[in-house]
């Protein structure tokens, strides 16, 4: 008989409430995906009712950046000693609370102060998540459901899109956040009625109460029960924010954050400055807009492919892969013709393979980190890697300043997921196997 619940859960079919869970979790992801493409529908509403210049206007842009990073960070070890549904719950509060007072600013201090709350809301949020989604799926269809979670991004940046776009028909740019304060309100709900807290984690952890709250968890999933928790043998890895930084952890944590961090600048790189490269080229804004609908349109199909191949293939290769086709097609997007078809097509296509591989770091992140520090592993490479988000189109925008043409400033931004590609590379990863009776740690991670 099965007495470490991980096991049953690693072994056993998903049941119906793990799947519900993992549709919970891509709508988790899809808040991020919203808000950076509400913010940028917002600007416009903004810079015209308080007449700001262009630079204040990048910096209000950046707080939710430097809000995530900060969240991802700090948060994710957060996750890791208090727990993953408190923490998601303390962090949709945040979200919902600095959406809902941006409506109310009237200066831009207190537009960057409740943009960086919610965005370490966010960020928060996205550290967890991920440790979330890998603990409720099977051995089977961890790396596939890991995958489903992180394309909630380019789903949520396009259906936030298409619903902000007809909101601002009517009604002005705080309509914007009023529906994100409302989506991400549903959301508190759903997390608290139906998400237990990980198994994984109170295996670990074992708090007071932990048999209990593990055996309600698995009676809801339609898994046995246990008669006892597992002994948690000795090991190195023990929850602390340095434990990432240990020997048995650290090449693991900078591969991981190097290969994050340069990939999320060619990643950022389509996403910010694709529309003024459109308009630039002769193109109404409007179809610039399209265009951008298109790479997050590719960046969705990329990560559910990734995800099904996950089933058959290396999540590793398959990373390394969809970075190297990455650095490939902005560079071929970058020398596109003035033709509104074929920037959308090589725009989708970029869209493919750059959002492909950040799905493919997500799944890496949950094989490479013990269940211990997960939380914090992930959102210390999210948070460093939003470092490259913030200077994406920043380093962009000087390349173009010094008369760089389109096809050069894209070729350089494109390197950025080729150096990726070599650091994931050399990433070494035991392969997947159950976790022992009694042992401490969650399998798929080198023994630490």
């Amino acid at each position: 008989m099965n007495t470490d619940p991980r096991r049953i859960i690693h072994d056993s079919p998903m049941g119906a409430l793990q799947i519900f869970v993992i549709v919970i979790t891509v709508a988790l992801n899809a808040l991020d995906g919203f808000d950076v493409m509400s913010i940028s529908f917002a600007s416009p509403g903004i810079a015209a009712e308080w007449h700001v210049s262009k630079t204040i206007l990048g910096m209000a842009l950046s707080m939710d950046l430097i809000g995530m990073a900060i969240g991802s960070i700090l948060l994710g070890n957060i996750a890791d000693r208090i727990g993953r549904r408190p923490t998601i719950l303390g962090c949709l509060v945040l979200m919902v609370t600095g959406m809902a007072l941006v409506t109310t600013v009237t200066t831009l201090h207190a537009l960057y102060f409740w943009r960086i709350v919610t965005g370490i809301g966010i960020g928060g949020v996205l550290a967890a998540v991920n440790a979330v989604t890998a603990e409720y799926s099977n051995a089977r269809r961890r790396d596939a459901c890991v995958s489903f979670m992180s394309i909630g991004y380019p789903v949520g940046a396009v259906l936030g899109g298409l619903i902000v776009a007809q909101l601002l028909k009517n009604h002005d740019w705080r309509s914007v956040f009023w529906f994100g304060t409302g989506f991400t309100a549903l959301l508190i709900p759903a997390v608290f009625f139906f998400m237990p807290e990980s198994v994984h984690w109170l295996t670990q952890k074992q708090p007071a109460g932990a048999l209990s709250r593990i055996n309600s968890a698995l009676r809801r999933m339609g898994h046995p029960q246990v008669q006892s928790l597992p002994v948690i043998g000795a090991t190195s890895v023990t929850g602390r924010f340095t434990d990432i930084f240990a020997p048995a952890l650290l090449l693991v944590t900078v591969l991981l954050t190097f290969g994050y961090f340069f990939h999320i600048l060619t990643f950022y790189f389509v996403l910010k400055w694709v529309p003024k490269i459109v308009v630039d080229m002769g193109f109404a804004a409007s179809s610039a807009a399209g265009v951008l609908v298109w790479a997050n349109v590719g960046g969705a199909t990329g990560g559910a492919v990734l995800g099904l191949l996950t089933q058959r293939f290396s999540v590793k290769s398959l990373t390394v892969g969809a970075m190297l086709l990455s650095t490939v097609g902005v560079i071929v997007f970058g020398h596109s013709p003035k033709d509104l078809q074929t920037l959308s097509v090589l725009c989708a296509a970029s869209g493919f393979f750059t959002n492909g591989a950040i799905v493919g770091m997500y799944a890496l992140f949950v094989r490479a980190y013990p269940t211990s520090v997960r939380a914090f592993g992930t959102g210390w490479a999210i948070g460093v890697g939003r470092g490259g988000a913030v200077l994406a189109p920043m380093i962009a925008g000087v390349l173009f300043d010094r008369g760089h043409p389109v096809s050069q400033v894209a070729t350089i931004m494109a390197f950025g997921s080729l150096v990726a590609a070599v650091a994931v590379s050399l990433l070494k990863l035991k392969p997947d196997e159950a976790p022992a009776q009694g042992a401490g740690q969650l399998s798929g991670v080198a023994a630490h």
